[in-house]
């Protein structure tokens, strides 16, 4: 159904791109697993330089891992800790440089270098968080905050 196409143009114009392909994938589905999965995949074949994507869906007392590619992943989260942790409670993205220097960091890969983790917010509710990682210092800039964004909000509106 969906192979991994190499996305075209600028940094905006491939998130445009990617944004198309994760709209058609959603189509009609409402299961926030499913999606989450299918959106996990998506991302970390057509992304480069990603070691772990994926969600963590908010349980009313902590995050607790979704659907994702990559190593196995620590499996609770609470919000008063790492950079999923401070997503969430903030409700603000994250976009961590180096997670190391980042206070409370939880090192579930060790080859895990830079993050960006978008909340999951359906208004005030908190779902979750959309989280990705990449061995590589300061991978993320604010091309990929704002194209990761628009992927964590139709995951988000699929579920409505």
């Amino acid at each position: 159904m969906f192979a991994a196409n190499a996305l075209a143009g600028t940094k905006p114009e491939q998130y445009a791109q990617l944004l198309e392909q994760a709209r058609a994938l959603l189509a009609g589905e409402r299961d926030r697993i499913a999606n989450a999965a299918n959106l996990s995949a998506l991302v970390a074949h057509a992304l480069p330089d990603l070691n772990w994507v994926g969600f963590y869906l908010y349980d009313g007392q902590e995050l607790v891992v979704g659907p994702f590619q990559g190593l196995p992943a620590c499996v609770r989260i609470p919000l008063d800790q790492g950079v999923c942790g401070a997503a969430a409670r903030t409700r603000q993205t994250q976009r961590v440089a180096d997670v190391h220097a980042f206070p409370g960091h939880i090192a579930c890969d060790a080859a895990s270098r830079s993050e960006l983790v978008v909340p999951l917010l359906r208004g005030t509710e908190l779902i979750g968080v959309f989280d990705i990682d990449s061995p590589i210092p300061d991978r993320f800039d604010e091309d990929d905050q704002r194209g990761l964004e628009a992927i964590a909000a139709l995951f988000v509106e699929s579920l409505s």
